[in-house]
């Protein structure tokens, strides 16, 4: 057991907050790239799951073309763990987003958070899932902007803020 509840040190490792903070960042950008605005804070609870597990993500669509709740209708099986897994990931997320903040990777005004690094430089280096894993944190960004509030996301996804 770690130091972080009931982790093992396995899921411990996984969910680093260096790696919560990369994709909380990856999903701002893209957020950001489609709205002009920064990333609500509570989505930043509803992408890490969506991105960290494997089978969500690979089950998410290609584009922002599919409607939030078009997806979720034809994913009831992931929609239905989704809270769950939003619910186990809370205090890495938080961990995340303390570790981006204090090491200038992400800033928090009120409720938004806002990515204070780019892209990864093309050219660089970086593990086949990982690389997946922020694709489709981008990805996954700039998809939630295309639904009408954060509220409604969580709602459509069963998630309780």
């Amino acid at each position: 057991m770690t130091g972080r509840g009931n982790h093992t040190s396995i899921v411990a490792t996984m969910l680093n907050p260096a790696l919560l903070a990369t994709v909380i960042v990856s999903a701002a950008n893209g957020y950001q790239k489609e709205t002009g605005d920064s990333l609500p804070l509570v989505l930043s609870f509803v992408v890490a799951p969506m991105v960290l597990h494997r089978g969500t993500r690979e089950a998410l669509p290609p584009s922002t073309r599919t409607h939030l709740a078009t997806w979720v209708s034809r994913n009831p099986v992931i929609r239905a763990g989704l809270p769950r897994r939003a619910l186990g990931l809370v205090e890495p997320v938080r961990a995340g987003i303390r570790f981006g903040i204090a090491n200038g990777a992400l800033r928090l005004d009120g409720d938004q958070l806002t990515a204070s690094l780019p892209r990864w430089p093309r050219g660089s280096e970086r593990p086949k899932e990982l690389e997946a894993i922020l694709r489709s944190a981008n990805m996954t960004g700039r998809w939630l902007s295309k639904t009408s509030s954060p509220a409604t996301v969580l709602a459509i996804l069963g998630v309780a803020p």
